[in-house]
């Protein structure tokens, strides 16, 4: 304990062992305009106060490379308690790493205290994953500690100086994606880096290093150790980065798909699957890049879709009735997903709704299509229904003919209606029935 306490007081003011790369406007070209406002006053404030406080990671990395970033993360020396009184509107939270949330109007920054780098004492599982990280540390340790050279990058947007101890704006300009520290060693500490490797070299336009592609299959299996929550939010961020297409075959080129989606290899391998999946992707990536709204729901039901189908087929096949076999079918689909990724209550019900009105949309007589286009997840169904058809899974008259029925006024509508053929055969086993009645007593007789 007297060790560790006597760590982390000197660790404070250790000197660098080499002091970074100071590089102005002129070669970094960030444009200060495009920086939050709320970052630039965290920044402000607490540098007011005496602390060191710079936006870090990937909102300076996508500025360099002509991005707009998402969100704007903060990184200083003040402890959390610190930046806690500093501002009015902030809280604490997390156990791992322990951070603080500072709102300021709309927006919400996360400031990080500069972390030391790990050692004996660093609290690993047996896979050498890291379970608790809360010691304090220098800026550049800090710096030693981020994954990507790309992401090891602090801007101070009060004087507009990049600060990069690893050679992140070099690597930047000449497209290669490197990491800080050995690779393996990395991902052992962080699977999930194995994933963010393939999606941050897909959206920027990277090559992967050899030293940082090369443990990657070997490696794989680790991602079973990580929690299915964090593995959700790291799969958001891949499905919703705009490149998801690209980011796929990477992560089939690099092994990483199998088991992050139950049976998404298999469906990747069938015509009709991979034809569907990757429809859905792109659709995806054209929303997010023209700042659409999406759905992760939408997205997770495509990407589960033809795991239900053939899950529902068996059930069928073994003489289920449909109805009960379909809703077996999403139960067990989503419970196999369940295993490796936490989708939310919320998401899985976007799900379901999605899949259950897929069948509806073969009724188009009586009152069903009218009670359908009622429904409230219409849309996104429809929307659905499309890709389907646009894969060659069900007829395109199908989907044109949902097109221009949502189109028509009630009266078109009512006209576009097609013969309901299930009550004339209730009605003529109705009349054979009282027929059979009638002839009863005449019989008797």
């Amino acid at each position: 304990m007297i060790r560790k306490l006597l760590r982390r007081v000197f660790r404070r003011d250790a000197p660098s062992r080499h002091a970074p790369a100071t590089i102005p406007h002129a070669r970094h070209g960030i444009d200060r305009a495009l920086v939050a406002v709320g970052a630039r006053r965290v920044c402000e404030t607490l540098q007011g106060a005496g602390f060191k406080g710079y936006i870090v990671g990937g909102a300076v990395r996508d500025l360099i490379a002509g991005i707009e970033p998402k969100d704007f993360d903060i990184a200083t020396d003040a402890t959390p308690d610190q930046v806690r009184a500093l501002f009015r509107r902030s809280r604490i939270i997390g156990r791992r790493f322990q951070i603080v949330h500072v709102m300021m109007g709309s927006e919400t920054l996360e400031v990080s205290t500069f972390r030391a780098a790990h050692d004996e004492n660093t609290l690993k599982d047996e896979h050498g994953r890291v379970l608790r990280d809360n010691i304090w540390g220098t800026m550049e340790e800090d710096a030693a500690r981020r994954d990507f050279t790309v992401n090891a990058l602090y801007y101070d947007p009060v004087t507009e100086t990049v600060f990069d101890y690893h050679r992140g704006v070099d690597d930047l300009k000449q497209k290669t994606m490197r990491m800080i520290g050995e690779p393996k060693s990395r991902y052992r500490e962080d699977p999930v880096r194995m994933l963010r490797a393939v999606r941050l070299s897909a959206k920027l336009g990277l090559t992967l290093d050899p030293a940082v592609r090369a443990p990657i299959k070997e490696m794989a299996a680790l991602m079973e150790n990580v929690p299915p929550a964090r593995l959700f939010d790291e799969m958001l961020k891949l499905l919703f980065s705009g490149c998801a297409v690209e980011c796929v075959k990477r992560l089939r080129h690099e092994g990483l798909h199998h088991g992050l989606l139950p049976l998404l290899d298999v469906i990747l391998d069938q015509p009709l699957g991979e034809k569907f999946v990757m429809l859905a992707l792109a659709s995806t990536d054209a929303r997010v890049r023209a700042d659409k709204p999406t759905s992760p729901g939408f997205l997770f039901a495509t990407l589960l879709w033809h795991e239900v189908l053939a899950n529902w087929a068996e059930r069928k096949a073994a003489q289920e009735l449909p109805v009960p076999a379909l809703f077996a079918a999403m139960d067990e689909v989503l419970d196999q997903q369940a295993e490796k990724l936490a989708i939310t209550r919320r998401i899985a019900g976007d799900i379901k709704d999605i899949w259950l009105l897929q069948p509806r949309f073969e009724k188009r007589s009586g009152k069903s299509p009218l009670r359908m286009i009622e429904q409230p997840r219409f849309r996104a169904a429809y929307d659905f229904l499309l890709l389907r058809a646009e894969s060659g899974e069900v007829p395109q008259e199908l989907a044109d003919w949902w097109t221009k029925f949502q189109d028509e006024d009630h009266a078109g509508r009512e006209a576009m209606l097609l013969p309901d053929t299930t009550k004339k055969k209730r009605r003529s086993r109705s009349r054979g029935r009282k027929a059979a009645e009638a002839a009863a007593p005449e019989a008797a007789d």
